[in-house]
């Protein structure tokens, strides 16, 4: 039962750290304005923070979690 739970818990874990990781970058929308005077919320770059290189460790601990949790299941 432990290796469920410590399962959950690294897979719960890197879920939240692969979201928050684009959070932590800062701000979203950049500093300049557009030219019809309008503030928007799109980033300069869309995709950045949402790449492989970014988020590993997050996949990491999703992958050992699986892992653990495919263990638990079939110990019990």
């Amino acid at each position: 039962m432990t290796l469920i739970w410590l399962g959950v818990l690294l897979v719960f874990g890197g879920v939240l750290q692969m979201a928050f990781q684009p959070i932590w970058r800062g701000r979203l929308s950049g500093g300049r304005r557009l030219r019809s005077g309008r503030d928007t919320l799109e980033p300069e770059r869309p995709g950045s923070g949402f790449g492989i290189k970014s988020n590993w460790p997050g996949l990491v601990m999703v992958a050992l979690g699986g892992a653990f949790l495919l263990a638990g299941a079939a110990l019990s």
